[in-house]
C-alpha cells in the first residue's frame, strides 16, 4: 500500500502549492490559464514523446491490453448513451466522457504499478491506449465542436496532425517502433520541458480549486456522480469481468482491475480548459475520484491480491 499513499501524497502536496499560490493571489485566473496553456502546447507533448519513445510496444499485444481497452469501451458506451438521451452538446459530452474513462496512468499509475503490482511496465497498456487512441479521438471531436464552421471530412481527418499532444505521442511511438537513437542535443531539452508538464498541470489545478467554486458546488450532483461512478466502479468491474473471460491469471486480473480503478487524469482538466468545455465537471471529477480512489484500490487489492 506504500505506493498508493506515496503517489497520492505527492499529488496532494503539489496541488496544495497551487491552492496556496491562488490564495495569496500570486497566481490569478489569467496566470492559471497560462500554466494550462504551456502544459497543453509545450510540456505535455514533450512528456508524451519521452514516455512513449521508451515504451515496450509489445505490450500492445497482451491480454492486459484487451481487458483494459474493453473496460474503457464499456465505460465510454455507457456514458455516451446517457449523454445522448440527455442531448448533451458534443464538446461537453467529450469532456464528460474523458472524466469518466481517462485514467491517471502517469503520475499515479506508474508508482502504483511499481509499488503495489510490482512492475511499472504494467501501466504501459493504459498509457498507450489513452495516448494513441482515446485522447487523439477526443481532441479531434473537440476541435470539431469548437470550430466556427462545419469541417470537411478531409479537414477532420487531418485535425489530429495539428494537435501538439497527438503529434508528440505519434513521434514518440515512431521512435519506439523504429529504435532510432534520438541525439542528446534533442532529447535533453525535450525531456527537460516534459518534466514541467505534471507540476504545471497540478499547480494550475490547485489554483483553479482555490479561485473557483468549491468542489461539488459548481456542477450538478448527477453529472459528477455519473462520471465518478463510471470511473471508479464500472470501469474496474468491467476490466475484471473481461479479464476473467480472457483467462488472465490472478496477478494479471489484479493489475487490470487496479489500473482501471485509477482516478481521472489531471490532463482532462487541461483539455477542458483549453477548449472551454465542462471545465468545472473535469475539475471536480478529478478531485472526487482521486480522493475516493484510495479506498477503492485498497478494497480491490484486499479482494484480489
Amino acid at each position: 500500500m506504500t505506493g498508493v499513499f506515496a503517489g497520492f501524497a505527492t499529488i496532494g502536496v503539489v496541488v496544495g502549492v497551487g491552492i496556496l499560490l491562488g490564495h495569496l493571489r500570486l497566481v490569478d485566473q489569467s496566470g492559471q490559464r497560462t500554466l494550462s496553456t504551456v502544459a497543453f502546447y509545450v510540456a505535455s507533448p514533450a512528456l508524451l514523446f519521452t514516455t512513449l519513445q521508451d515504451s515496450d510496444v509489445r505490450a500492445l499485444f497482451s491480454g492486459n491490453l484487451v481487458a483494459i481497452a474493453g473496460a474503457i469501451v464499456v465505460t465510454v458506451v455507457l456514458n455516451v448513451s446517457v449523454l445522448a438521451v440527455r442531448r448533451t452538446d458534443l464538446g461537453t459530452g467529450v469532456v464528460a466522457t474523458l472524466s469518466s474513462s481517462y485514467c491517471n496512468g502517469g503520475n499515479l499509475g506508474l508508482p502504483i504499478a511499481f509499488y503495489v503490482l510490482g512492475d511499472a511496465a504494467l501501466v504501459v497498456p493504459v498509457l498507450l491506449i489513452q495516448l494513441l487512441l482515446l485522447q487523439p479521438l477526443a481532441l479531434t471531436l473537440l476541435d470539431v465542436a469548437v470550430s466556427p464552421t462545419r469541417l470537411s471530412v478531409g479537414r477532420v481527418l487531418l485535425r489530429p496532425l495539428k494537435n501538439p499532444i497527438t503529434v508528440g505521442s505519434g513521434l514518440g511511438l515512431v521512435v519506439a517502433l523504429t529504435g532510432v537513437d534520438v541525439p542528446s542535443v534533442v532529447a535533453d531539452p525535450v525531456e527537460l520541458l516534459g518534466a514541467m508538464a505534471v507540476p504545471a498541470m497540478l499547480v494550475a489545478y490547485g489554483v483553479a480549486l482555490r479561485l473557483g467554486p468549491l468542489p461539488g458546488r459548481g456542477v450538478p450532483a448527477y453529472d459528477l456522480g455519473l462520471a465518478v461512478g463510471l470511473k471508479l466502479l464500472v470501469q474496474p468491474a468491467a476490466a475484471y469481468v473481461i479479464g476473467s473471460l480472457l483467462g488472465l491469471d490472478d496477478g494479471a486480473l489484479l493489475a487490470v482491475t487496479v489500473l482501471s480503478a485509477l482516478p481521472t487524469a489531471q490532463n482532462v482538466f487541461v483539455i477542458a480548459q483549453r477548449y472551454d468545455r465542462a471545465v468545472l465537471l473535469a475539475r471536480d471529477a478529478i478531485f472526487v475520484s482521486t480522493v475516493a480512489c484510495v479506498p477503492v484500490v485498497i478494497v480491490v487489492v484486499a479482494l484480489l491480491g
